[in-house]
């Protein structure tokens, strides 16, 4: 006869397994959007799910803190081919500002928060820094891994802690000669 209380004991960590290969497999399986990047004042974003429709890709806006809707940020069209399309927006002042790119179809590619710092002012010196600077951190922060990557590493963690579980359900079970 089966003992059900191991299977009990055994079922949390089992949904523990499953749920972490979803949550790592979550964020990337979503849609391209978009890529925005901040360099001083100048706000740049950049997007590859756009299609052009008369002649255009779209448009993108900035808008500020105090601003809520697409019209009443400053508006860029968007330029490109149909690998990738940009925009870029010049003396930015310093807050935290939305990026939101419209296709010209009408869907929404992507909507980012971006803070923009201002530059040091050149008469501050900078402070030396180690020649390889600090080796820390985790190894991910660095590239842009694919999707393929990321559901195959979930599933190797989903799959190591669904083994955990089982080996430590059967040690705990009783032996019999």
């Amino acid at each position: 006869m089966r003992n059900s209380k191991s299977l009990i004991r055994s079922g949390p960590a089992v949904a523990a397994a499953a749920t972490l290969a979803l949550a790592l497999a979550g964020p990337a399986a979503a849609a391209p959007g978009i890529s925005v990047n901040t360099t001083g004042s100048t706000v740049s974003v950049a997007t590859s799910a756009c299609t052009q429709v008369n002649g255009h890709w779209g448009t993108a806006s900035l808008l500020n803190s105090s601003q809520t809707s697409f019209s009443q940020g400053r508006q860029v069209a968007l330029s490109g081919t149909s690998a990738g399309q940009s925009a870029a927006w010049s003396n930015v002042g310093a807050g935290t500002y939305t990026v939101i790119v419209v296709c010209s179809n009408g869907s929404t590619a992507g909507r980012q928060s971006v803070v923009v710092t201002p530059a040091p002012s050149p008469s501050v010196s900078p402070t030396a820094s180690p020649s390889r600077g600090v080796m820390g951190g985790i190894g991910g922060g660095a590239r842009d891994y694919g999707t393929v990557t990321l559901v195959a590493g979930g599933a190797l963690v989903g799959t190591g802690l669904v083994a955990t579980a089982w080996y430590l359900r059967r040690r705990g079970a009783p032996r019999h000669l």
